[in-house]
This record gives C-alpha cells, sequence and structure tokens, in this order.
C-alpha cells in the first residue's frame, strides 16, 4: 500500500481535471450603442451555452475607440463601422486578421407619433426638431448628415437639429417628444408598431458596415475569442437579423 502511494500522490491532478468544473471567464465588450438590443439577447444566450459572462458597455462607437487608445480594458469592440476595428489593428491595439462584419445597419427616420412619418416629406415640412446622433463619434448620426445632403435639406434644418451623445440618445429624445422626428437605427424600432417610420433607402447614405474585433487585451483569453466566434453562429445571426440588420454576405 505504502509504495502505491507515489503513483495515486502523481495520478491526483489529473483525477481533479476531470471532476474540476471548467473555469468561466468574464468578457469586457464596448458595443455600440445601436446593437444594444440584440447584444443583450447573444450575450444571454452566449453564457448560458458556455458559462463564461460578458459584460457589456453600450456607447458611440468614436468614443470608445478614445477609450481603448487610452488603456481601456475593453477586450472585444463590437463598433457600428468598420474604420474603427481597421484602425485599432494598424495603431497595435487590436489582433491582426481578427477584425469581420458581424452587421450591416439601416438606418430609419421615426417618430412616436403614429401619423407624423409617411417619408421624406415629414422632413420637409419643417419639423421643429429633428434628432440625431453624434455624427463625429457616432456612424449612424454621420450617415442622417448625408441623407438630409442627399435630400437638400441640410441648410433648412441646421438650426433644429439635435444631437444626442449616442444613437441611444437620440432615440430617447424622439421617444419622449423632444424632438418630433429622429433619425435612429432600424433595431432600436424593429418591431414597434405604436409610432412611424420611413426605412432610409440604402442609396442616400454610405453602408454602414458594422465590424468586430479582437482587443489586445483579449489577445490570451480563450473566452473573448469564444465570443466573437459565437457573432458568426447560426444562433447569433437569427437573432441580429431579427433587429433587422442584415448579415455579413
Amino acid at each position: 500500500m505504502i509504495a502505491r502511494l507515489p503513483r495515486l500522490l502523481t495520478a491526483l491532478p489529473a483525477l481533479l481535471a476531470l471532476t474540476t468544473p471548467v473555469h468561466a471567464d468574464e468578457v469586457m465588450a464596448a458595443v455600440a450603442a445601436n446593437f444594444t438590443n440584440p447584444a443583450q439577447e447573444i450575450a444571454a444566450l452566449f453564457t448560458a451555452e458556455t458559462g463564461h459572462e460578458v459584460t457589456l458597455s453600450f456607447g458611440p462607437s468614436g468614443q470608445f475607440y478614445t477609450q481603448i487608445t487610452q488603456g481601456a480594458p475593453f477586450e472585444v469592440f463590437l463598433s457600428a463601422d468598420a474604420a474603427r476595428p481597421a484602425k485599432a489593428i494598424d495603431e497595435g491595439f487590436g489582433v491582426p486578421g481578427s477584425a469581420f462584419t458581424y452587421a450591416r445597419g439601416k438606418l430609419v427616420l421615426w417618430s412616436a407619433d403614429p401619423h407624423t412619418v409617411t417619408g421624406p416629406e415629414a422632413l420637409q415640412a419643417a419639423p421643429e426638431h429633428v434628432a440625431i446622433a453624434d455624427p463625429s463619434s457616432a456612424p449612424y448620426g454621420a450617415a442622417a448628415m448625408e441623407v438630409l445632403a442627399a435630400l437638400g435639406l441640410n441648410d433648412a434644418l441646421q438650426d433644429k437639429i439635435i444631437t444626442g451623445k449616442s444613437i441611444a440618445q437620440a432615440y430617447q429624445f424622439t421617444a419622449s417628444g423632444n424632438a418630433p422626428l429622429g433619425f435612429v437605427a432600424m433595431s432600436q424600432v424593429a418591431g414597434d408598431t405604436s409610432g412611424s417610420s420611413w426605412v432610409v433607402p440604402g442609396d442616400l447614405y454610405s453602408p454602414i458596415k458594422q465590424d468586430a474585433v479582437l482587443l489586445t487585451p483579449g489577445a490570451n483569453d480563450p473566452a473573448a475569442q469564444a465570443f466573437l466566434d459565437f457573432l458568426k453562429t447560426e444562433a447569433a445571426t437569427a437573432i441580429i437579423v431579427k433587429y433587422g440588420y442584415e448579415t455579413a454576405e
């Protein structure tokens, strides 16, 4: 019995590995505000399937990029554009080869009033205010400005624009009635039947190609990579499509 003891002690770590639960990690993710609702659903499903927790922070992509360059501990960045993830890689904040398109966004002119919006004529009727996201930091805000320019309404509406720091705040301005009209993401009003909306034709603004990237703090975190991989699964893409996005071709 004593002679067998060293062999038992040697085998003990392997036996413990078989009975110890897989360690669950936490993923820190910076997520563009337009993707709030689908990200919450996807993260919950990811946690249920893997045990890994995802801490989601929502806001404008430009603001997140500034935080990333200043050392914010985000491991994953789901941007509202493709430019910032590419820039993150170029400037050493992202892992080369990790960027991919997880969604293509759609811009909507929306009102909480069910009778206000039937098309672009709602803008031409000189509304009191129009809410948009900050075009300098939020791609959906930049797209909204492109639409106004394409419709020849920049000058007419210049003094009537209310700027939110993110697309989430632009939606809040409109939902509260502080602005009778607002340019929002389709994901924010998908399935809503209480208001009125016009899905802006895609030829009036640059494509909103939304890319994700693995950031350097998550380079050695299998959970962070697993979350990005999960975004490409059928279960995740079904949620993305449900909220009005197109998926990557």
